[in-house]
């Protein structure tokens, strides 16, 4: 494992390409080597800020070569990176950059105005956090001058650092899962863990393999994805906007093997013409990886069907986890989303804590791994809340069967109940989404005064679909073939678009909490 990490590489092949960023004109290259000099030199410059270990530095950017820079930098000095949504408003920054006690806040300037309203606000008055910008923002200070002049040698003192994610939680304030750093050095810490997924999801060291990364990389799992990449000698092809088309020409123009995705992204694949899926060569795909929600199995099968059984899916949350589900597993459990590594553990509790037999769905608990334990930094009562001795819970429900594969019902805030009965709306959107006309759909729960709730259904219709009182029946019928008559939609809602984060994650509480409003939910 000592032969991994992305300073290895980098010392080894530093005119290997390290990331590629396309661009309208051509793409921009960046070797190992030139990528390891700027983060030495940002690492060099963090330390004269005054930055000791333990410090936090946060980034609110889109994808770019500069997050990698300042990645790679803060993990080799022992400082906790915060990367911060950039969609988010100003007061939400400015939450995080207090929470997390930023010294150092970096933003693009695509985020100006954004920026100096998060750090101009009276509550982050005579705290000391320097900022800068990417580009120009009036009052931040230049990332690239910051750089300037700084050795482009090692750090002195290298100490492992780490990534701390907020969460986007389902009510209050997002919180920020915090582990402690541990006493390694980056070299070594960042051997393992690109050594562990590697062998798991049949992704080896150097190889030839180029990542592709299209999500945003404010998400937990895109940046360890594209981290481990580099640290496995990979080179990542960074997409500020991922778009289906996009991503089926930059495989065959950069010879893609692998991408970490979410299940909206393979629906958007699967919903273009057939003319435009055929028409680039996508055969140096080996390993997609696919995560953040439940798959409809209809989709994840006719993905399968298209680029072959090279499609691993895992379940798991910033927290930690996790289920490890390989193509042919799915093949043999459809709908599975897999099963406990050696390392880690999963039980299926009631709501009195006690384990449920198979096949019986209850809260979804997994084992806390070895050196993953975390907690939800200033929020004692929420992490031990979320804990049954050393498992945890993401809040989902679901059942495990005789051979212990996992099986997701929904989000226990989501579930719906009408009439006493239990209604998941994953099953009912996991039908609807393969209807042709539909893109995208949330199903949720509305009140009911008769049954407590009722099924509501919100649809994103493709291009060419109109939304009319024909196309509502035709849903219904096609529901009605498929799903019991309690869990089909009372009504219907058409919007131009669904409120998704860029990497997938639907905010279904903006759809369904204007319809709650002076009533409690059972759930």
């Amino acid at each position: 494992m000592n032969n991994l990490g992305f300073w290895h590489f980098a010392h080894n092949n530093p005119a290997a390409t390290a990331l590629i960023a396309p661009e309208a004109t051509a793409p921009r290259r960046v070797s190992r080597g030139e990528l390891l000099a700027e983060s030495n030199r940002l690492s060099h410059a963090l330390r004269d800020l005054g930055l000791t270990s333990g410090d936090a530095v946060a980034i609110a950017a889109p994808n770019s070569v500069e997050s990698f820079e300042l990645y790679l930098a803060t993990i080799q000095i022992g400082l906790y990176l915060v990367p911060v949504n950039w969609h988010l408003a100003a007061p939400e920054i400015e939450y995080i950059l207090r929470d997390s006690g930023a010294r150092v806040f970096i933003a693009h300037e695509k985020l100006k105005t954004t920026a100096i309203n998060a750090t101009t606000d009276s509550a982050n008055a005579g705290r000391q956090c320097h900022c800068f910008a990417i580009g120009d923002i009036p009052g931040f200070g230049s990332y690239h001058r910051l750089k300037s002049g700084q050795p482009a040698t090692a750090p002195p003192e290298r100490r492992a650092g780490q990534v701390m994610n907020y969460t986007s939680g389902t009510t209050g304030r997002p919180k920020a899962v915090k582990r402690a750093l541990p006493d390694l050095s980056p070299d070594l810490l960042y051997s393992i863990m690109p050594s562990m997924l590697g062998n798991t999801f049949n992704i080896g060291p150097e190889d030839g393999h180029v990542h592709y990364c299209g999500s945003p990389l404010y998400h937990t799992a895109v940046t360890s994805w594209a981290g481990n990449s580099l640290h496995l000698g990979h080179c990542v092809v960074v997409v500020d906007k991922w778009d289906a088309a996009q991503m089926l020409a930059d495989i065959e123009r950069f010879a893609v093997t692998t991408s970490h995705m979410v299940p909206t992204q393979f629906t958007r694949l699967l919903k273009l013409p057939d003319t435009r899926r055929r028409q680039h060569k996508l055969g140096s795909l080996r390993s997609i990886i696919h995560a953040a929600a439940p798959c409809p199995p209809a989709v994840k099968q006719a993905m399968l069907d298209w680029w072959g059984p090279i499609i691993y899916e895992y379940y798991a949350g910033t927290e930690g986890g996790s289920a490890i589900c390989t193509p042919q597993d799915w093949l043999k459990y459809p709908g599975t989303v897999g099963k406990a590594p050696p390392s880690s553990g999963l039980r299926i509790l009631d709501d009195e804590g006690a384990d449920l037999p198979p096949n019986s769905p209850g809260s979804v608990y997994l084992k806390i791994m070895d050196g993953m334990d975390f907690e939800y930094k200033g929020d004692a009562e929420k992490t031990r809340a979320n804990r049954k001795g050393d498992y945890f819970t993401l809040g989902d429900i679901g059942y495990l069967n005789e051979e212990g594969f996992l099986f997701l019902s929904d989000r226990k805030i989501d579930m719906i109940i009408s009439g006493g009965a239990n209604i998941y709306p994953a099953e009912v959107e996991n039908v609807l989404i393969m209807h042709p006309a539909v893109l995208d759909c949330a199903v949720f729960g509305i009140p009911n005064d008769d049954w407590g709730e009722e099924v509501k259904a919100v649809v994103q219709l493709c291009a060419d679909a109109t939304a009319d009182d024909a196309l509502q029946a035709e849903l219904q019928h096609f529901l009605q073939e498929r799903l019991a008559k309690m869990k089909l939609p009372r009504s219907y809602d058409f919007v131009t678009e669904l409120p998704r984060d860029p990497n997938g994650k639907l905010y279904k509480r903006r759809l369904r909490d204007a319809y709650w409003q002076g009533r409690e939910r059972a759930v």
